[in-house]
């Protein structure tokens, strides 16, 4: 595994200390914003944070990462597929 070394202010630091250890909090931040921006799946974010998919989809949603992306246009149309789909 590579190490990449930085400074931090303290505040920051402290912040990072409330939620675990500072550098399993920066690699956990940095994995859920690139799941976030799309950029690694969900399948990969949780193998990066040693967690199964369910769970990682479950953690990121109540971080407030939503699993799904479609805009409200988008989500009619997959509901409206959906109706045809089942004969409605």
């Amino acid at each position: 595994m590579s190490q990449l070394k930085f400074d931090l202010p303290p505040e920051l630091l402290g912040l990072l200390r409330e939620i675990g250890e500072p550098a399993a909090a920066v690699k956990e931040c940095v994995v859920l914003e690139l799941y976030r921006r799309g950029l690694v799946s969900s399948g990969k974010a949780a193998e990066l944070l040693e967690m199964n998919r369910m769970e990682f989809i479950r953690y990121s949603g109540r971080l407030g990462v939503p699993y799904f992306r479609m805009s409200a246009e988008e989500w009619e149309e997959e509901k409206r597929h959906l109706g045809e789909l089942n004969g409605k």
